[in-house]
């Protein structure tokens, strides 16, 4: 069995957003504009977070990509009253779009405020919806989303490793984020795999997760030098 995970360099993130855009790309995420960021409309899957430590002009900045964390215990399941948001067997935390009923429950008990409401039905401009990715779907108004770790292009890996009737190697399932940075600084693959690029990486002494001592058990990885993570 697949126990699909990431892990992230910091000190190889350059903060360029190519994750961002490719993810919003790969996923038919909707611009939201200025007018509607303003009002905490705005909507990524995968998000940069900046923070700095000192003060001029002894300064360091660090920025933290964040998807959806796929927490081994995630909160958000929790709580959803009609079971829109269930973690499967390999290990992702899936978002039932048709089931859900827009409660935000999820969204509320998501300590990694990575989950998105949709407040208004999704557009895009005329030149943009050529470009719009078939094998992803189109998102509802009133409804959560997140990130689902390139979910159709998990499946398409399995299924391609199956006629071929082989395991998926590693390295050969590439979400769109990592696919596109620039820096290498993503990687992705199974957890479960003690030989994976991503296996030897998350153990690590570089390797930390984001707020640990609650017990969420991210399958989302960092690697950092120096204890900038404990500060």
């Amino acid at each position: 069995m697949y126990r699909w995970g990431m892990v992230i360099d910091l000190d190889r993130c350059t903060a360029c957003q190519a994750c961002v855009v490719a993810c919003r790309q790969e996923n038919n995420i909707p611009i939201m504009g200025e007018a509607y960021a303003k009002l905490g409309r705005a909507k990524f899957w995968m998000n940069l977070i900046h923070e700095t430590k000192g003060t001029y002009p002894h300064v360091e900045t660090r920025f933290t990509p964040m998807p959806c964390m796929h927490c081994d215990r995630p909160p958000c399941t929790k709580v959803c009253p009609v079971d829109a948001t269930h973690i499967n067997a390999e290990g992702i935390v899936e978002q039932v779009y048709p089931r859900c009923i827009g409660v935000r429950m999820c969204i509320s008990n998501c300590p990694y405020t990575v989950r998105y409401f949709n407040w208004y039905p999704p557009s895009w401009p005329e030149e943009y919806k050529k470009g719009l990715n078939p094998d992803v779907y189109l998102r509802q108004k009133g409804i959560t989303e997140k990130c689902n770790f390139c979910i159709q292009r998990i499946r398409r890996g399995k299924m391609k490793a199956k006629m071929e009737k082989r395991k998926v190697k590693d390295g050969e399932i590439v979400p769109a984020c990592a696919e596109t940075c620039p820096s290498e600084a993503i990687t992705f693959g199974d957890l479960n795999n003690p030989e994976s690029r991503v296996s030897k990486l998350s153990r690590s002494p570089r390797a930390f997760r984001l707020i640990e001592e609650l017990g969420t058990q991210p399958k989302v990885y960092y690697l950092n030098e120096g204890e900038w993570h404990e500060g």
